[in-house]
Order: C-alpha cells, then structure tokens, then sequence
C-alpha cells in the first residue's frame, strides 16, 4: 500500500516512510491511496483473536513494508498485560439506556491516546533500528497525547521528544504526568498560549522542509497517520465484542477535539465495518459540531476557545478533519487546497451543498455538552450503572444518548480515567477521586518543563540546542 498526500504534492510513499515525515511536503496530511476492504467472513474469522493478534491482521492491511512476523512481533509487544491494567486491552462494559462502554484507558497514562502510542513506540524503534537513523518527535497536546507519547518513547533508541501543552491549561495530573519524566529524550516545553497555538508552532515547523530535514523532525500527534491505523483497530476489537454475527451494526460515540479519533471510525466504516452512525460529540468548543450541523467550517481564535472542565477537546481548529473532507470532495487534493486557502483568507469554508450526505453516506451525526451536562451524566451513570467516567467520556454519554437506536448496541469510547481530572470529578460527586496506587504521588515528584512563551523561534532555538542530530 502507498500513501498520498491531501494536497496533491507528494509522490506515493510507503508506510514506514510517512511514518517518520508527520506532515506530508506540501503541508498536507498522509492518506491511503485506497483503503482496505474487510469482507464479513474476514470479520467473523477475526471473532476469537487477542487484542494484539487483531491489531497485527488489522495492521497489516496498511504497514504492507514491515515483514509479517516483525509486525507480528511489534503488535504483541504493544498490547500486552504489564503495559495495559487488563487481561482484554480493551475491555467492554454495560452502561445504562442500552450503552456500553469501550474501556481504551487501561494504558500507562490512564488515556485513550495509549493504545495508540504503545504501537508507535514500538514501530519507530524498530524502522529507525533499521534505518541506522535517528528522530526528533515535535508534537502539540491539549492533555493526554502529551503524556501517552512520553510513556511509550521515554529511554527509545534514536528518538527524542519535544512536546508543546499550553501553560496552565491541563489538569495538575496531566502536568505531573508529563512534567515529572526526567528521561533525556523527553523535553515538555509549556507555552503561554491555547492548544491551537501550540499546534501552529508544530505546523510552521513542520512546514519548514530545511529545518525540519536537518533535524530529522517527525509527530506523534493524529496527524501521524500510524496513529489513526492503529486507533481503527479498537473500532473493529469494540464491534466483535458487542456483536454475535455478521451484519449485525453498531454505533459509536466518540469524544472530539482534534478528530482523530473519530475519524479512525470513519475509516473502519470505509472498510467495511458495519458501523451504523458515528456519534461527534464536542463540549463548548463545538466547532466540529457545528459543521456537521450546518456544513460551515469555522474555526475561532485563541480568545473564543473557551477553558472547561473537559480541558484535553478544548480545541478549535481540528487537524484531522483535512483527511475526512479530502474524502468528502472525491479525494480532489486541488479542491482541499482552496478550501484551506479560503480557510486561511475567510476564516471558515462552507460546504452546505455536501450536508446531506454526512449521516447517510458517512455515518456522522453530533450534538455538544456543557459543564452542567458533564456534572449530570458523572452523577447519572454512578448511580445507574456504578461505573465513575471521566468528563470527556461523560460529553460522549450525553450525546450518545440522544441518538441510541433500539437493537443498535452504542458504544461511548472512553476517553481517559476519571483521576486525571479529580477537581470536576469532586464538584460532581461531593468528593475526588483517588488515583491508582502506583501513581498516588504522582503530583508531589519533581517536574522538568521550560515554559515560554508563544513563539515559533523560541521553540525553534530550544529544539536546535537540544536535538538528536
């Protein structure tokens, strides 16, 4: 399989190859020049393997580079008991008004973002190995992506990790997560800014193809397509654990900032899973919402992207969403260049006209949540089903519920452990949380992190005095 990029101006390249670029040379993001096809007896072989015997069949239909066995070897050891809390990676559990819940936080950071990472730090390991090359990660976090990629690449042979968060805008268990690594390859730089500021000093970077050649720069973050194919897996481990044969659809609810993970969704749809609707759920910041509601993309500025109790989808300009509208307008890499130069000149792009195919030809519909909402569906879901869920996961119950379909199984994504954001959790539920035992004394260890401000050179001189070269 080759990869392409959204904007027309890369030739076709291998996975193990875009895996190292991040973004594509002409700024725009990696895609498979067609997508796999999963038949449903494929589907119903698949019934009785392990998480990591999945990830290796699922994988396989994109990693085609990476000899079989060497992917088999990687895959296994990603997802396995030690790193994740769960004998089943990803174990799935009942909630009420026909919901279940796809349990993706039993990984090192408590977050969604480890299934991923842990397959990411394997695989970047073992083609740098190859390659004799060396790495350096930059990559932008509004909480949990920060975190999961340190975890996964701390101590890797020839890679090192610059991570941009914006100052004062994580939970304290977030900051202590990524702040108290003292490895020499991980650097967390805190600027004064929101996420989509961070993620635009990690753009401008990128979009520089001699600094970024001569320091070797790659990302970790969802425009790493690695990141999306291996997000997909959990889509089909979730539909053959909530179904009995084939055929059978489900939907999923998902949490959404940065669309990643709902377009990993869309994806395994595209391959053929029977997934009935994917259910965008945003909190205040509901850029994403309003464009499947409207078909107007229309981003807001640093001071319209509001700080909640839902901190990590706390954000306003969604770099994944490139890859879903590059589908939306037949796979036309010059049309999703105009649109992004309307987007830079107008400040939104309107794609109205394509609105009634978002649900039925693609499967998405959305609604939002408040911090209200948030406090409701943590105390509801106690109550009802004695399972406590973290905020964002409760922005994903409380849309989901308004579009269960009887016989449909819904199943909300877990978005991360309620501990990492104990404060909402107490003002919920009159009382915190407690963090697992091991990470009890998380908050109290020493943190090393160089806080600056919002400014691409500043972070340009820091990764030239520290890089891996």
């Amino acid at each position: 399989m080759k990869y392409i990029s959204t904007r027309g101006g890369m030739a076709p390249q291998a996975f193990t190859d875009i895996l190292l670029e991040g973004l594509a040379p002409d700024g725009g993001l990696a895609m498979p020049e067609t997508l796999p096809q999963i038949t449903a007896e494929t589907l119903e072989s698949w019934r009785s393997l392990s998480y990591a015997d999945l990830a290796f069949e699922v994988l396989s239909t994109f990693a085609t580079d990476i000899p079989a066995d060497d992917l088999r070897r990687l895959t296994h050891a990603a997802y396995r008991e030690g790193i994740f809390n769960s004998a089943e990676i990803v174990p799935l559990r009942p909630l009420d008004g026909g919901l279940q819940l796809l349990g993706l936080s039993e990984g090192p950071t408590l977050a969604f973002k480890d299934i991923a990472m842990q397959f990411l730090g394997q695989v970047f390991e073992y083609v740098l190995t190859q390659r004799g090359a060396t790495l350096n990660i930059l990559g932008a976090t509004s909480g949990d992506t920060g975190s999961a990629a340190e975890y996964a690449l701390r101590g890797k042979r020839g890679v090192s990790v610059f991570m941009l968060s914006p100052h004062g805008r994580m939970s304290a268990f977030q900051r202590a997560q990524m702040y108290s690594l003292q490895d020499d390859n991980i650097h967390n730089i805190a600027v004064r800014g929101v996420f989509d500021e961070a993620q635009d000093i990690v753009k401008n970077l990128a979009g520089d193809l001699d600094f970024k050649t001569r320091y070797r720069l790659g990302a970790v973050n969802s425009i790493n397509w690695a990141r999306i194919a291996a997000q997909v897996v959990y889509y089909f481990h979730g539909w053959l654990r909530a179904t009995s044969g084939p055929g059978q659809q489900v939907s999923f609810a998902v949490p959404s900032g940065n669309f990643g993970n709902i377009l990993s969704g869309y994806i395994a749809r595209s391959m053929g899973l029977p997934v009935r609707r994917l259910v965008l759920a945003t909190n205040e910041n509901n850029v994403l919402e309003e464009f499947f509601r409207s078909g107007i993309y229309r981003p807001r500025g640093a001071e319209r992207t509001y700080a909640t109790s839902s901190p990590s989808m706390d954000i306003s300009r969604a770099s994944n969403f490139e890859r879903f509208v590059f589908d939306l307008v037949g796979r036309d890499s010059q049309r999703v260049k105009a649109l992004w130069s309307d987007l830079a000149r107008d400040g939104f792009f309107d794609l109205s006209d394509l609105k009634p195919a978002f649900e039925t030809q693609y499967g998405f519909v959305a609604g939002t949540s408040t911090h209200e909402d948030r406090l409701s569906v943590i105390r509801s879901t106690q109550d009802t089903s004695g399972i406590l869920i973290d905020p964002h996961t409760a922005d994903g119950v409380k849309v989901a519920r308004e579009f269960v379909e009887p016989g449909i199984p819904m199943l909300v994504l877990e978005t991360a452990l309620p501990a990492k954001f104990s404060e909402t959790i107490e003002a919920a539920l009159g009382k915190p949380v407690p963090p697992p035992a091991a990470l009890a004394n998380l908050e109290s260890l020493p943190q090393r992190v160089e806080i600056m401000d919002c400014d691409a050179l500043l972070v340009r001189n820091y990764i030239e005095a520290h890089a891996k070269v």
